[in-house]
């Protein structure tokens, strides 16, 4: 009977973990699609903003698409956590049968428990049964039996109601679970429609935009030579930047060694002035008199020139310091970095593209474009000093942050609301977005540099 009380009870265990590890996968699921439905809300916005435009674009195409794809990911979630909800379905069928069965064998034994012992049919059995012992040594020991047999016949009648009460909560488990299956499959269904509606749209703008190909191509191609303009003068920026700081390097290195120089020379000059001192006290203490007084005060410039450099050196290394630290910690942040615009969707990604619809089109993008509504700010993604503030051709200003080693750039701003040389924190405003009037929308520029070599923005910045 222990044996049996020990299996129960190593079931109910198994069971509990079993329905908590289906119960976080679910959960999980449920996470990834509001971050789904968060991208598409952002994404409708814009794509509202652009119905604004009497003419099919490129712009209003690349956005759809988007859309469309994110609207898959989320009918494919929802299919995953219908599969979810039918696993955990059958697993709690499955426990619940389980259990029943257990029910069954528990009350079949007590059953029987009942039947062989003869003690439990009156009162009248037990008065017997303690009266006819052979001494009181006796009578005690069957009292204590028939106290332990009670108690027993307790724990097992309470058994017997704990298993029923979890058959009844896998039975409301059950119900629970139908009843979300339910509502996943109502909701795909209306994801189903709008997607429907949506890959319509999508049809009806490819053949707009088909229709005015050569225009649109030479559009795009304009467009590109705009943005490499901008990135060809956020370039000489840059090499201009590291150029000063390696010139600032060599000048303090070259600083050093002067007075490393100037500092062993008066040493030297101090070394040979104490040696001419003993040479010219030897004879004797009458012929010392004459002895001009200013030989120990060559002595006393060497004190002055050991502090000079003491102080110089100790400034420039913590500002080493101060820069690799800065320089750690964005690298140690890869992946991580927040997004340069709170709200918004990437509309540009990195390095060489080729058109979505356009044959033989490609763009080459330097940096990683951020499309937003009307009015975004734009903010640091990690704590620097702010190096320079500059126009670009055509398109706004653009701040440089300085990280230790990297930088990050931030352009196409119609305002800046920051200084050169101020220090900033992660996440703090560094200007307003400039908003193309024909459009509505607001797109951002970023870029990232270890030196003089440009990195995938999207490789640093948050998934």
């Amino acid at each position: 009977m222990k044996k049996i009380i020990l299996l129960f009870s190593l079931f109910f265990i198994v069971c509990s973990w079993g329905h908590q590890a289906h119960s976080q996968t679910v959960e999980q699921l449920r996470k990834e699609r509001k971050e789904i439905q968060d991208r598409i809300n952002a994404t409708n916005k814009l794509l509202q903003q652009t119905q604004k435009e009497e003419k099919a674009s490129l712009k209003k195409l690349k956005t759809l698409q988007r859309n469309l794809n994110d609207r898959r990911r989320l009918i494919n979630s929802y299919n995953a956590e219908i599969l979810a909800l039918d696993r955990k379905m059958n697993q709690l069928i499955s426990e619940r049968t389980k259990l029943e069965s257990q029910l069954e064998e528990l009350k079949q034994e007590y059953a029987k428990l009942i039947q062989n012992t003869q003690m439990n049919r009156n009162s009248y059995s037990k008065l017997m049964f303690l009266l006819s012992a052979k001494n009181f040594d006796q009578t005690l020991r069957r009292a204590r039996y028939l106290q332990e047999f009670a108690e027993f016949k307790k724990k097992q009648v309470n058994q017997i109601e704990d298993v029923k009460k979890q058959i009844e909560l896998k039975t409301d488990s059950v119900e629970q679970n139908k009843n979300e299956k339910l509502t996943a499959l109502k909701t795909k269904e209306l994801e189903n429609i709008k997607l429907k509606k949506e890959e319509g749209d999508e049809k009806v703008l490819l053949a707009e935009l088909q229709k005015e190909e050569k225009k649109l191509a030479e559009e795009f191609r304009a467009h590109q030579r705009k943005r490499d303009q901008i990135d060809n003068r956020i370039q000489q920026v840059i090499a201009e930047e590291i150029r000063k700081a390696e010139a600032k390097r060599r000048a303090e290195e070259a600083r050093k060694r002067q007075e490393e120089a100037r500092r062993k020379a008066a040493e030297a000059l101090a070394k040979k002035n104490a040696e001419g001192k003993k040479q010219t006290s030897a004879p004797t203490p009458a012929t010392s008199t004459p002895t001009p007084p200013p030989v120990t005060k060559p002595a006393e410039t060497p004190t002055v020139a050991k502090a000079e450099p003491k102080t110089s050196s100790e400034s420039v290394s913590a500002l080493t310091r101060e820069e690799s630290l800065l320089a750690g910690g964005f690298a140690n942040n890869r992946g991580r970095l927040p997004w340069p615009v709170d709200r918004g969707v990437i509309s540009g990604r990195f390095g060489t593209q080729p058109h979505p619809e356009l044959r033989h089109v490609t763009s080459n993008n330097k940096g990683t474009y951020f499309r937003s509504p009307s009015g975004t700010n734009a903010r640091a993604v990690y704590e620097g000093v702010v190096t320079r503030r500059f126009a670009l051709p055509g398109s706004g200003s653009a701040v440089i942050i300085q990280h230790g080693t990297y930088r990050t750039v931030y352009g196409n701003l119609s305002s800046v609301n920051v200084r050169e040389g101020e220090r900033v924190s992660a996440k703090q405003v560094i200007g307003q977005i400039f908003t193309d009037e024909a459009s509505g929308q607001a797109e951002l520029q970023f870029q990232i540099w270890s030196g003089s070599t440009m990195l995938n923005p999207e490789g640093w910045i948050a998934r």
